[in-house]
C-alpha cells in the first residue's frame, strides 16, 4: 500500500518544526511533508517556546495546535526529566482524547502522556531522536561550567529512568542503527527508521573548491568543542583557508580562532547562505565526540558537497562510511587534505554515492516504513 489518502495522525512535536533550521526539527518538518505526501491527514501539536506560529505548516496539516512550554522554575523539581516534565498540557491530551487516530511522539521529550489511562487504546509510536540519557550524559562531559555540567548529570539519570516508559508504545522508530541495537533488546516492536533531510537528489556539483568548511549549531557545546578541535588541531599552520559555520557561536570560539588567520567564522548564515557554503566548499570536514544519533550534517554534506572527510565516530555504524574518508588523528586528517584540494571532484564521486543515498535514506522511503508500520 503507498496510497494512504483517508489516514488520519497526530504528530507531537517537542517544538515548532518551522523553519528546518537545526538537527530535530529538520527531521520531524521533512518527515510530516513526506507524511502528507502520501496522503496522510495530520493533526500536528507544538510545544511553543522562542519559535514563532507557522502559516507554512498549515499547509501540510490538517489542524496545528500550539501550547505552552513550562518554564523551568516550573518544571525542574519534578520526579520526571525536565524536558519531560515542561511539555505537560491538560489541553494537548483532551486533543489526543477526542478521536481514535494514531499518535506519533517526536522524542521522549513528548512521551509524558505515553502510559497516561486516558491514551491507553490508541496505537502510541516515538521517534527517537537519540538515547536522550545518553546524550545528556555526553553533553555534561562536554560542558566546563560545573551548574550546567550538574544538570545534565540530573537530568541524564531522570531519563535513562522515564526511557522505561517506552514499553507503553506500539512502535519505536528510532533515527541510528546504534540506537536501534540499543534499543531492540528492551523492547519490542522496535523499526529503524533514518533521518529525513529534504534531499530528494543528490547536488554535489564537479570541480574544486577553495576552501574546507565545518558547519553546525555553535551555541551546542560539542559543536563548540568539535569547531576549536578543527581550528586548532588540524587548521592552523595550513596553507588552506577553512570557514567554520553556524547559529550562534560562543564567546569562547570566538576567542579560540581570532588569531588562527586561515579560519573565517560565518555566524548564523541563513539556509541559503549555508547551503552555499556547503555546495562550494572542496572538502565538508566533520568532527564530533559524541556517537548520538545520526548527524543530518552529514547527510546533507554527502547530497550537496564534494568530499567528505570525517572522524569515525561521525559516521560509525550509519551505513554511510564508504561514502566517507575516515580518519581520527589530526596530522593524518591534514595529510588527507593536502592531497584532496589538489585532487578534483568528479561525476564518479558522486555516481558512486547515488546507490547508497537513494535506496536507503530517501524521505519518501522511510515515510512509507513509517506508515506501513502504523497503520
Amino acid at each position: 500500500m503507498t496510497d494512504y489518502s483517508g489516514k488520519h495522525l497526530h504528530i507531537v512535536s517537542f517544538n515548532v518544526p518551522y523553519p528546518p533550521d537545526y538537527g530535530g526539527v529538520i527531521d520531524v518538518f521533512y518527515k510530516i511533508k513526506a507524511l502528507h505526501d502520501l496522503g496522510i491527514k495530520i493533526y500536528l501539536h507544538c510545544f511553543h517556546y522562542g519559535r514563532e506560529e507557522s502559516p507554512e505548516l498549515d499547509k501540510l496539516c490538517e489542524k496545528v495546535y500550539y501550547y505552552p512550554r513550562r518554564k523551568f522554575y516550573q518544571a525542574i523539581y519534578s520526579k520526571v526529566p525536565y524536558i519531560v516534565g515542561s511539555r505537560k498540557s491538560d489541553e494537548l491530551l483532551s486533543n489526543l482524547v477526542g478521536d481514535d487516530f494514531p499518535i506519533l511522539f517526536e522524542g521522549l521529550h513528548t512521551c509524558l502522556y505515553l502510559n497516561h489511562p486516558l491514551l491507553k487504546d490508541k496505537l502510541k509510536a516515538v521517534r527517537m531522536h537519540n538515547v536522550e540519557w545518553d546524550y545528556y550524559r555526553s553533553l555534561k562531559e562536554a560542558e566546563r561550567n560545573y551548574l550546567i555540567k550538574f544538570y545534565f548529570s540530573l537530568e541524564s539519570k531522570k531519563l535513562k529512568k522515564f526511557e522505561g516508559d517506552l514499553q507503553y508504545a506500539n512502535k519505536i522508530f528510532p533515527i541510528s542503527k546504534s540506537d536501534y541495537e540499543y534499543l531492540r533488546f528492551s523492547y519490542e516492536n522496535v523499526c529503524y527508521v533514518p533521518a529525513f533531510h529534504s534531499n530528494a537528489d543528490i547536488t554535489s556539483q564537479p570541480g574544486t573548491g577553495k576552501y574546507i568548511l565545518y558547519q553546525g549549531n555553535l551555541s551546542v557545546a560539542e559543536n563548540n568543542q568539535a569547531a576549536l578541535f578543527i581550528a586548532m588541531k588540524i587548521a592552523h599552520g595550513m596553507p588552506y583557508k577553512f570557514i567554520i559555520a553556524g547559529k550562534e557561536p560562543t564567546n569562547a570560539l570566538k576567542k579560540g580562532i581570532k588569531n588562527i588567520k586561515n579560519v573565517e567564522l560565518v555566524e548564523s548564515p541563513p539556509f541559503e547562505k549555508m547551503a552555499d557554503l556547503m555546495a562550494n566548499a572542496h572538502i565538508n570536514l566533520l568532527t564530533t565526540f559524541q556517537n548520538t544519533g545520526v548527524k543530518l550534517k552529514l547527510l546533507n554534506s554527502l547530497y550537496r558537497g564534494r568530499f567528505c572527510v570525517v572522524n569515525s565516530k561521525m559516521v560509525n555504524n550509519t551505513g554511510l562510511e564508504p561514502l566517507c574518508i575516515v580518519e581520527d588523528n589530526p596530522t593524518a586528517t591534514q595529510r588527507i587534505i593536502t592531497e584532496l584540494m589538489s585532487t578534483p571532484f568528479t561525476q564518479q564521486d558522486i555516481d558512486q554515492r547515488r546507490p547508497l543515498l537513494e535506496s536507503d535514506f530517501s524521505d519518501h522511503a522511510s515515510a512509507l516504513k513509517i506508515a506501513k508500520e502504523i497503520f
